[in-house]
C-alpha cells in the first residue's frame, strides 16, 4: 500500500511540474504578454498556477513520508522528528529530497507573488526557468543517483525530463485554447483565430520530440549498458517496452495532428461546433494527454523499478537471440541484411511520397508498415542463433584468479583430451569425433557467444555433437569456474598485443581480478586500487629474479613519488623461511597466499606477436613478467625479460610509461568484476 501512495505522490507532483513548465512555454510562445485584457483560455490556465505549485511540495512531502515508512518499517516513526531529520541530513535520498522542495517552495513563491500583476512574456520564461529545478533535482532520485555525480552523467537524465515537461506540459495549455476558441470565436475562412499559436508551438514540438527520443536513448544506453536482452526479460524491459508502444501511438497522433487537422483549421469556414479542424484537433489531443499521463506514470514507475544492470535473467524466454557477430561472417547473411536495410529505408521514403502525393491516412500508414514488415523479416532472421535458459544469467563467480586456477585445473582433468591443452580444439580424440571442435583459444569464439551459453554447453553438453554435459560430475561453482577460466584463454590470448610501452589514452585489456595476503599479514584486492593508484605487478622467480628485485628495491622511492604501488607475487613455491627472509628486505609487499593463483592466471597472458605458443601444449610459463595495470583496473603493458630483452630493465623506461599513465585523464568505467 505504501509503494502506491509513493508511485501515485511521484506522478501527481511530476505532473504538476511539468504542466506548470510546459504552460508558461506555451504562453510565451502565443505571445500572450502586455495586452489590454486576457483571453478566457489564458485566465482559466492561470488560475491553475497556484495550485500545480502547491501540488509539488504536497506531493514531495508524501514521498518522503512514504520512504521514511519503507525505510523504517514503522508507522510510527513519522512522529518521530529526529527520524525525519536523520533521513533528510544523512542519506543521499533526503538530501536530495531537501533540494527538490527548496526549489518547489521557490517555484510557489514566485507564482504567488506574480499572480495578480498582468504577466509579460519574461515572467512567463521566469516560471518556467524555475520549474526546471524541481526537475533536474529529481533525476538525481532516479537511476542517475547510481552514477558519478558530474555535469555530463546527469545532463542526459534532466534533458530529458525538462523536454518532456515542455511536450507534456503544453498540452493542457493547447486544449484549454482550442476548448474556449470553440465557444468563443466566430471563425473564418482561412482566420481561424487559435491557429497561429497552434502552428508556433507545433513547429518546436517535432524538434522537441526528437530531442526527448535522443535523450531516452542515451539514458536507456547508460541503465542497459549493453544488456539490452533484458528489454524482453525484465520488469524493467517490459515496462519500457510499454512506455516506447505508448510513446509509439502519441508520434503517430501527433503527426497526423500536424499533418491533417492543423491544415484543416486554418481552412475551416462551419460554424464552430461543426468545424471539423476544431473537433479533430480537440478529440485527438485529448487522447494524446490522456496517453501522455499514463506514460508519465510509466516513467515514475520505471525510475523506481530495480535497474537492468542489476537484474537478473535467470531464465531467457525465447529459444534465439540476435547476434552480429556470431553470423555476420556466415554466408550471404551481410547481404541478406543490407537488403532488408534498403526496405526499411524504402519504407521511410514511402512515407514522405505518400504525404506529398496526398495519399489517405489508411493508405499512408498500410503501406509502409508492410514494407517496414518485410524489412524486418528479411534483415532480422540471418542474424539470430539459438539461445538457451541460462543464455543470459550473470555469472555467480567473479572472474578472479582463485576461479580461473580451479577452473584450468578443472579443464585439464575434464576437457584437454578433446579440446587440446591450450583449448585450441586439438586435443588427443579431437579426430575422433564426429563434429569439428572450435579454437577457444586464438578464434573468437568466447566472444561471440555468452558466459550463459557456455554453461549451458558444460552444463547439458550439446546438441547434435560429442559435447557430452557434466552437471552431475560438476559443480554449478566449478562450471563457472570452467566458464572463467575458457574466457581467461581467450583474453590471455588477446593481450599478446601489449608490449613494454603503453598506447596513450587507449584501454581494453581486462585482467583477473585477484584477493591476496601480503607478507606482513595485511590482506587487499586488485579492486583497492582503482581509481587511486596504478599498480606494478611483478611475477617473480626466485633466485632467476634476484637482480631485477635488488634493481626494483633500489628504484623504489622513486617510484612512490609517482604515485605507483608495487606488488611482487612469486611464481615458484618457496618455502616460509625463505619468503619471510626476502620480504623481509624489500620495501614493496610480497604476497604470501593467493600468489600461486596470482601467477598462473597472470600467465595466460604471456603471448606476445613475435612468440605466440600456441603450438603443442605450449612452453613453460616466463621465470619473469611485470605488468603496468592503470588507476581504471585496466592492463596496459607488459614486459617480459626473455622476449622483450631491454624493456624496463632500464628503469628509467619504466619511469617513462608511469608518467604517461599519471598524465592520463580518461573517464571510463571500471572493468566488470564478472565476465559478460
Amino acid at each position: 500500500m505504501v509503494e502506491v501512495i509513493a508511485a501515485i505522490a511521484r506522478w501527481f507532483q511530476l505532473a504538476a511540474n511539468m504542466i506548470l513548465l510546459g504552460s508558461c512555454i506555451f504562453l510565451a510562445i502565443a505571445n500572450t504578454g502586455k495586452r489590454a485584457y486576457l483571453e478566457a483560455w489564458i485566465v482559466r490556465l492561470e488560475r491553475l498556477f497556484p495550485w500545480l505549485a502547491i501540488s509539488i511540495p504536497i506531493g514531495l512531502l508524501i514521498m518522503l513520508m512514504a520512504s521514511i515508512v519503507q525505510i523504517t518499517g514503522n508507522v510510527s516513526n513519522l512522529w518521530q522528528q529526529d527520524v525525519w531529520l536523520g533521513f533528510i541530513s544523512d542519506t543521499r535520498v533526503g538530501q536530495i529530497w531537501s533540494w527538490r522542495t527548496l526549489f518547489a517552495v521557490l517555484l510557489l513563491l514566485i507564482i504567488v507573488f506574480l499572480r495578480k500583476s498582468p504577466k509579460a512574456h519574461w515572467q512567463y520564461i521566469l516560471i518556467a526557468f524555475t520549474a526546471t529545478f524541481p526537475l533536474i533535482a529529481g533525476s538525481l532520485a532516479s537511476h542517475a543517483a547510481a552514477e558519478e555525480l558530474s555535469v555530463l552523467a546527469v545532463l542526459p537524465y534532466a534533458l530529458h525530463i525538462i523536454l518532456a515537461g515542455i511536450w507534456f506540459g503544453a498540452l493542457p495549455a493547447f486544449l484549454l485554447l482550442i476548448y474556449e476558441n470553440n465557444k468563443n470565436a466566430k471563425a473564418k475562412r482561412g482566420n481561424a483565430p487559435e491557429y497561429k499559436t497552434l502552428m508556433r508551438f507545433s513547429s518546436i514540438a517535432l524538434p522537441v520530440m526528437l530531442l526527448i527520443i535522443l535523450t531516452g536513448i542515451t539514458v536507456a544506453d547508460r541503465i542497459f549498458d549493453g544488456y539490452y536482452a533484458a528489454l524482453v526479460a525484465t520488469l524493467y524491459g517490459w515496462l519500457l517496452s510499454i512506455k516506447i508502444f505508448i510513446l509509439s501511438i502519441i508520434l503517430l497522433i501527433a503527426a497526423r495532428v500536424r499533418a491533417h487537422w492543423l491544415p484543416l483549421l486554418a481552412n475551416d469556414s462551419q460554424p464552430d461546433n461543426a468545424s471539423p479542424g476544431r473537433t479533430g484537433i480537440r478529440k485527438w489531443v485529448r487522447i494524446e494527454f490522456v496517453l501522455a499521463l499514463l506514460l508519465l506514470f510509466l516513467a515514475t514507475v520505471i525510475a523506481n523499478t530495480t535497474p537492468v544492470k542489476h537484474a537478473l535473467i535467470d531464465n531467457w524466454p525465447f529459444p534465439f537471440r540476435f547476434s552480429i557477430l556470431a553470423t555476420w561472417d556466415k554466408p550471404n547473411v551481410a547481404i541478406q541484411v543490407w537488403i532488408g536495410v534498403f526496405i526499411l529505408i524504402l519504407a521511410a521514403g514511402v512515407i514522405q511520397f505518400g504525404r506529398l502525393r496526398n495519399w489517405g491516412f489508411k493508405r499512408l500508414i498500410g503501406v509502409p508498415a508492410l514494407l517496414l514488415a518485410s524489412g524486418l523479416a528479411i534483415a532480422l532472421p540471418p542474424l539470430t542463433i539459438q539461445a538457451y535458459p541460462e543464455t543470459y544469467r550473470r555469472p555467480p563467480v567473479p572472474f578472479d584468479a582463485m576461479s580461473i586456477a580451479n577452473g584450468a585445473a578443472l579443464f585439464n582433468q575434464h576437457c584437454v583430451e578433446c579440446h587440446g591443452h591450450q583449448g585450441m580444439g586439438n586435443g588427443i580424440k579431437s579426430r575422433t569425433l564426429s563434429t569439428k571442435l572450435p579454437d577457444l583459444l586464438t578464434e573468437p569464439h568466447t566472444s561471440e557467444h555468452t558466459p550463459g551459453d557456455f554453461y549451458n554447453w558444460i552444463s547439458y553438453g550439446m546438441v547434435n555433437t560429442d559435447m557430452p554435459g557434466y552437471a552431475e560430475k560438476i559443480s554449478e561453482e566449478d562450471r563457472w569456474d570452467l566458464v572463467n577460466y575458457v574466457h581467461a584463454l581467450s583474453r590471455g590470448y588477446q593481450s599478446r598485443i601489449l608490449t613494454p610501452e603503453i598506447i596513450p589514452n587507449k584501454a581494453y585489456i581486462k585482467p583477473p581480478l585477484f584477493s591476496y595476503t601480503e607478507n606482513n599479514s595485511n590482506s587487499g584486492t586488485l579492486q583497492d586500487f582503482r581509481g587511486n593508484k596504478s599498480i606494478l605487478l611483478v611475477i617473480f622467480s626466485w633466485p632467476q629474479s634476484q637482480d631485477r628485485i635488488e634493481q626494483l628495491k633500489q628504484a623504489y622511492n622513486r617510484l612512490s613519488e609517482q604515485n605507483i604501488a608495487v606488488l611482487a607475487v612469486p611464481a615458484n613455491e618457496l618455502a616460509a623461511a625463505e619468503l619471510t627472509q626476502i620480504a623481509a628486505e624489500l620495501p614493496f609487499p610480497v604476497v604470501t597466499q593467493g600468489a600461486a593463483e596470482i601467477a598462473a592466471s597472470y600467465a595466460l597472458s604471456r603471448r606476445t606477436l613475435t612468440h605466440p605458443d600456441i603450438i603443442g601444449r605450449g612452453k613453460d610459463h616466463p621465470s619473469h613478467m611485470e605488468f603496468l595495470i592503470d588507476r581504471n583496473g585496466y592492463m596496459r603493458a607488459r614486459w617480459i625479460p626473455s622476449i622483450d630483452q631491454t624493456g624496463w630493465s632500464d628503469i628509467d623506461k619504466l619511469y617513462q610509461q608511469i608518467s604517461l599513465l599519471n598524465r592520463e585523464n580518461m573517464k571510463i568505467p571500471y572493468p566488470e568484476d564478472f565476465i559478460r
